[in-house]
């Protein structure tokens, strides 16, 4: 066996990120940008008010407020442009997102004013250049707004769109071949028979590769056969990615790392020194990847998120790889570990002082899918650990977000 953090650096010194394409805006979400985009333009492209009220010059306003009030010369609505500079002592009526007239430097909102008789009176007098949104306040013309390997969510979609971005690069989705392996499975509409489970791997695997980024293809089960075995291993191998879940253990019929060398993938590892998950395998094949999972639920989803995901994120060029991590002490004792390090799914929750504390979800099985559906997160308990009282601390790696540094994983 190796350790986790030696299979880690296996794993992603075998990625080379997929090509690029470019797509509309409204496709971009979810996607990592393949090159920096740089701002044609200032954003925003000139001063305007950040607030509905009275544009005027900061000097007339410095001081108390005038007795005697300033008279409104103009009414400028938002998408409207005044044709005449504010003079010396006047004032302009504005709206919000509307351009500051030349001459004006200030904005005082309108619930600190009075209007009577075509004046305005103003309470209370901001501070000369108050309440205004100056030209490339948020973005300057030649910026790198979105450097490459940058995640797309909403907000970055928001940001394209103010700068003009219709189209843009980027990384093509990796396409992921997911297969289960074994006569005991059974997909889902079908009754069990004697001896017979569901095929849940598939279905985790598919969700779990899709939150990843990358595009799932489901090929089904591969019964205890090797032909039939072969035939969809062989399938499998023309994606990006191919994941197996079961038969590579060293059971009668865990044949899959055999038919994986016959065709042709490079074997980097097999087991790794966790719990769970130690029948876990990893290969190449001409520079695809090629991921062997355990059978058990949790062993599977757990290896995803240690090894797989990582590597779907840096095909696409991601900076941001990693799941966000803390230390927690623990709410309760922590058994021992033998030779492996444990991978536990917790619940974290605040003390009274605000420092995070974690429990486990209960019975920690690796065929306990049920534990990956209450967990907040993974706590990493050390190899030859002799066991601990609560209040001492762990990595606890969380199941949501991502980061671009390296959770300090335990061998």
């Amino acid at each position: 066996m190796i350790s986790l953090n030696e299979a880690v650096d296996l794993v992603l010194a075998a990625v080379r990120p997929v090509a690029a394409e470019r797509v509309p805006l409204l496709e971009a979400l979810g996607r990592t940008a393949a090159a920096d985009v740089v701002s044609p333009e200032d954003v925003p492209s000139f001063d305007n008010s950040a607030m509905d009220g009275f544009a005027a010059r900061g000097a007339d306003l410095a001081g108390v407020a005038r007795s005697d009030g300033l008279p409104i010369v103009v009414e400028i609505p938002a998408g409207s442009v005044a044709a005449e500079p504010l003079g010396p002592g006047d004032a302009a009526r504005i709206m919000t997102g509307a351009p500051l007239p030349a001459g004006a430097d200030t904005v005082v909102q309108a619930e600190h004013t009075e209007e009577r008789d075509g004046r305005v009176f103003v309470r209370t007098a901001p501070a000369a250049g108050r309440n205004v949104r100056y030209a490339g306040e948020d973005v300057r013309r030649g910026d790198v707004v979105l450097p490459r390997g940058a995640a797309l969510g909403p907000a970055e979609l928001g940001l394209l769109a103010s700068i003009g971005v219709e189209e843009l690069a980027v990384a093509r989705r990796p396409r992921v071949a997911i297969l289960a392996t074994g006569s005991e499975l059974v997909p889902l509409g079908q009754p069990l028979g004697p001896g017979q489970i569901r095929n849940s791997n598939s279905f985790a695997a598919w969700g779990q590769t899709l939150a990843a980024g990358a595009e799932p293809v489901l090929l089904g089960i591969a019964p205890d056969d090797p032909d039939e075995t072969r035939r969809l291993i062989s399938r499998a191998l023309d994606e990006d990615v191919t994941i197996t879940s079961g038969g590579v253990s060293v059971g009668d019929y865990d044949f899959v790392k055999q038919i994986e060398a016959e065709l042709g993938v490079e074997r980097r590892f097999w087991g790794v020194a966790t719990k769970p998950g130690k029948p876990f395998a990893f290969g190449v094949r001409d520079g695809r990847l090629v991921f062997g999972a355990p059978g058990n639920p949790v062993a599977a989803m757990v290896s995803f998120e240690l090894y797989i995901r990582p590597a779907l994120l840096a095909l696409q060029g991601r900076r941001d790889i990693w799941r966000p991590w803390l230390t927690a002490a623990a709410a309760e004792p922590v058994k021992a570990t033998r030779d492996r390090v444990e991978v536990r799914r917790c619940l974290l929750a605040r003390d009274g002082r605000g420092d995070w504390r974690f429990t486990t979800t209960g019975p920690q099985g690796s065929g306990i899918l049920r534990s990956m559906v209450l967990a907040d997160g993974l706590v990493f308990v050390p190899s030859a650990h002799g066991g601990g009282r609560a209040g001492e601390y762990y990595l606890v790696m969380l199941l949501e977000g991502s980061r671009a540094e390296r959770p300090p994983y335990p061998d």
